[in-house]
């Protein structure tokens, strides 16, 4: 007998950071997510999660909690197994809002590997691959930032992200200040979250090129496809698109306009698994590598995240450091990181992550059934 979704709950998930933490375009000063879960008529569940950093992708855990009752009710008595057509009656109610859309398309992927009985990078297609996470460094000072930096080394990190995109001068001090700190060997990997115009995105990768810079996300405005393109001509750094890719569309430009050198995939700007599935398709026939990044979501997300980054070999960096910044920890099972960095992805059914009872309690939800 064909599954039915008979059932969605929705939660508000929020997990206190340890600190605020500030990029060039806001600051979050706690991690104010979606979970969804659905349910089907045989007794299997899946679960998802969106992480709405606002900023970046235009939507709020008001705006998406909102929305997801709408959406859940489109789903209900629909073949789960059909993640096509759940997901286009998706994408026809309601344009954009990708961040809701990829908690219930991480759901749908895990409740179709649950009925696979594989783990969802098998069922992806791919094989278990050893991960290694960066972690990242917030804006503030050069010399705070480079103590940061040191305590990530004495962790043992294989890669370092600094986020970068105030002005010129405090921008290359902390490029200064942090190589000085921990070393010629460790890569630094630069994100301007769209802080400079092409001048400054100029100024500040090639006076920084020559200290071990792996490439620079986002530097100039998402919108700014001519810019970009212009910056990673003249640049000594390789360029990296993150707020400029959100769906296959924006790959397809960038990859046209040879404008980057390598894509973030982020679920919560893609609208999840399938889309980000497309974009590395784009990305791969276009001899452009990916990244898999992530927002602000628990290690619920993040194990949605790294069995795709496993699966998929045309993904060969890793920024799945969310977790770290999280005063709490409310997920039973999923991937564990092993010495600090590396990621542990299980072999069990879907994801293999659930978000504990006992914490979703004192979460405000609702039930569509």
């Amino acid at each position: 007998m064909t599954p039915k979704i008979i059932k969605i709950e929705v939660f508000k998930l929020n997990i206190p950071l340890k600190a605020p933490v500030a990029i060039a375009i806001g600051t979050i000063e706690a991690a104010k997510n979606i979970l969804v879960k659905i349910h089907t008529s045989d007794g299997w569940y899946g679960t998802g999660e969106g992480a709405p950093f606002w900023m970046i992708v235009g939507e709020t855990q008001a705006t998406a909690y909102a929305a997801a009752h709408d959406l859940a009710k489109l789903l209900l008595g629909k073949n789960p197994l059909d993640i096509e057509g759940c997901l286009l009656a998706l994408d026809r109610y309601l344009a954009a809002n990708a961040t809701v859309k990829s908690a219930f398309d991480i759901a749908l992927y895990d409740l179709a590997a649950k009925y696979a009985n594989m783990p969802l990078y098998q069922f992806l297609g791919g094989s278990k691959r050893h991960i290694v996470t960066d972690e990242t460094i917030y804006l503030a000072t050069p010399e705070a930032m480079s103590q940061d930096a040191l305590k990530i080394k004495e962790r043992g990190a294989q890669a370092i992200k600094v986020k970068l995109g105030t002005d010129v001068q405090t921008d290359i001090r902390r490029v200064e200040a942090i190589r000085r700190a921990i070393g010629e060997k460790i890569p630094i990997r630069t994100d301007a979250n769209q802080g400079w115009d092409y001048a400054s995105a100029i100024k500040v990768l090639n006076a920084t090129a020559d200290w071990n810079v792996e490439y620079c996300e986002q530097p100039v405005k998402h919108w700014d496809y001519a810019n970009l393109a212009r910056v990673r001509q003249f640049a000594q750094v390789p360029i990296c698109a993150d707020e400029s890719v959100f769906s296959p569309q924006d790959a397809l430009k960038l990859t046209h306009l040879q404008a980057v050198d390598y894509f973030n995939i982020k679920f919560s700007k893609s609208g999840g698994i399938r889309n980000a599935v497309k974009i590395n398709a784009i990305a791969e026939a276009a001899g452009v590598r990916c990244m898999i990044g992530c927002m602000s979501e628990s290690r619920l997300g993040i194990s949605a995240n790294a069995h795709f980054a496993s699966a998929l070999t045309n993904v060969v960096f890793y920024d799945l450091d969310s977790p770290f910044e999280h005063a709490d920890d409310p997920v039973i099972d999923g991937i564990t990181y092993q010495n600090h960095y590396h990621v542990q992805i299980p072999d069990t059914p879907g994801h293999g992550a659930d978000v504990d009872v006992a914490f979703l309690q004192h979460m405000e939800g609702f039930e569509v059934s």
